[in-house]
């Protein structure tokens, strides 16, 4: 159950984040690697209101459908806003703060997977 809603979560916050035309949105899943979480979710935005227009976007669509954040850091800044919930973790930057971060390269052992593959998992 815990896997199906990661899942389910992962797709939400992604297509929240497209719907606020986020860019280079990433998905690394992280289950073999780290006790964490089993998915990271990272996306830039353009400029601060973007940043935080994503990261609102994010909350209101998982908080309706009955995952709430656990905790959000960086929202007043935006130069980096950490959503958790548990089992993904969303990350949503501003460009200069994505590069200077360079998550990806430090989870470079996850594995990087698409929304595609993703719902083939699902079984979509």
């Amino acid at each position: 159950m815990a896997e199906y809603a990661a899942k389910e979560m992962t797709r939400l916050a992604y297509d929240a984040l497209l719907e606020k035309k986020a860019e280079n949105i990433k998905i690394i899943n992280i289950e073999e690697v780290s006790v964490v979480a089993d998915y990271f979710i990272i996306a830039s935005g353009t400029n601060r209101n973007q940043v935080q227009a994503m990261a609102d976007n994010v909350e209101e669509v998982l908080y309706k459908a009955g995952y709430p954040a656990k905790q959000t850091e960086g929202y007043r800044t935006a130069n980096w806003i950490l959503i958790d919930y548990g089992d993904i973790i969303v990350h949503v930057f501003d460009s200069e703060n994505r590069l200077f971060y360079d998550l990806e390269r430090i989870w470079r052992d996850g594995k990087d997977i698409t929304i595609e593959e993703l719902n083939e998992q699902a079984g979509e």
